[in-house]
């Protein structure tokens, strides 16, 4: 029988697996990791960006003002430059540590600092490009979503990935530095503490990109997890969001209480996509029920039956390198096959509500639950 990892609150999308679950590696040889290449017209450029909101403290940490770090992906020229590592060294180490317990391999297997697609600092074609904001699930990196974020950019794109500092694993700022997790235990007020923190941390960042002549006049966000109730969330509170979507997140702190988001209850009159996996979905949330009665805007649903929660991650494509795949964190469907329905979702769903582009995909597949 499929096992379903629950998504019943922001937390849910912590990875974490019963022991019965996780069959240990023979083998103690590093594995070399990578991700699939995009497949738009343009190559990835890719550079990294080191915010402080001097308006703001930390809401997990007494007395430090809050910073962020972004990573910024753009359609760019070619370039000699060095590609990006997946992850800087200090989240590289930190999210390898939890992951080898939790998968049940020798730490030494997973370098997380693999080169990804995009060139550092590789020259950006000109003009006026659609924005795309990305944020991750509860506790996970900005580095997780990667592949989505890469082929966005390959299709014209400039896409902007959120860390949230203190409720990631581990964030590394300039000069090595490094913050790591400080959440307090989970709970109904600090769910909806971290949620507004989530919005305040988004909304400074389109006030900040606005600041770096980055045109804004085209906006879209989506996130895995809590990322996608992140941006419904702020999509309610700042209308510089133009469209979103959410990949497999829950948009409640309670299902059982009810206790649901402002975008649940208030609904957007904007496009709004709704991703999901395994078997979740609006037939099994009650506050994606209750987000499409409420919804004036134009919204979709659409389903990877035999995909899970961390399908919508790079985990789809690095677990089945590992030879640690288990089914109850993403599915028994192909990699590939699943990496190929999300981008072309996900691109389609864009493409209509930022660019004014049709395709078959938002005609057909986004029409109902497939």
């Amino acid at each position: 029988m499929k096992r379903t990892l629950r998504r019943a609150g922001v937390f849910a999308t912590a990875l974490a697996l019963p022991a019965a679950l996780v069959t240990p590696s023979a083998s103690a040889a590093p594995v070399r990791l990578g991700l699939p290449a995009p497949t738009g017209p343009y190559l990835v450029g890719s550079t990294d960006l080191h915010l402080i909101d001097h308006s703001r403290r930390d809401p997990w940490v007494p007395g430090v003002t809050r910073e962020l770090m972004l990573t910024v992906r753009y359609p760019a020229l070619p370039s000699v430059k060095p590609k990006a590592p997946y992850m800087a060294p200090g989240v590289a180490k930190a999210v390898a540590e939890g992951d080898a317990v939790k998968l049940g391999i020798d730490a030494d297997r997973l370098d997380y600092r693999f080169p990804t697609n995009a060139r550092v600092g590789a020259p950006p074609i000109g003009g006026k490009r659609p924005v795309v904001l990305y944020s991750p699930g509860g506790t996970l990196s900005r580095s997780h979503g990667t592949t989505q974020m890469e082929q966005l950019a390959s299709e014209g794109y400039v896409v902007v990935a959120i860390d949230h500092t203190h409720e990631a694993e581990a964030v590394e700022f300039p000069g090595g530095r490094v913050a790591k997790k400080a959440l307090p235990p989970s709970s109904i007020e600090v769910s909806k503490r971290l949620m507004e923190t989530r919005v305040q941390d988004t909304r400074f960042v389109l006030d900040s990109l606005a600041g770096k002549g980055v045109d804004l006049s085209r906006v879209g966000m989506f996130g895995h997890s809590a990322g996608g109730f992140t941006a419904g969330e702020t999509m309610v509170s700042d209308r510089r969001v133009d469209a979103g979507a959410n990949l497999d997140g829950s948009m409640a702190y309670s299902q059982s209480q009810r206790l649901f988001g402002r975008v649940v209850n208030e609904g957007l009159d904007r496009p709004f996509l709704l991703m999901s996996a395994g078997d979740h979905s609006a037939a099994s949330d009650t506050s994606w029920q209750e987000f499409q009665k409420n919804q004036r805007g134009w919204t979709r649903e659409t389903r990877l039956p035999d995909g899970e929660h961390f399908s919508y991650t790079d985990y789809q494509t690095l677990l089945p390198q590992l030879g640690n795949a288990p089914a109850a964190f993403i599915g028994t469907v192909d990699p590939a096959r699943s990496v190929a329905t999300q981008r072309a979702h996900l691109s389609a769903f864009f493409d209509k509500t930022l660019r004014h582009r049709s395709s078959d995909v938002t005609k057909v597949s986004l029409s109902q639950v497939s």
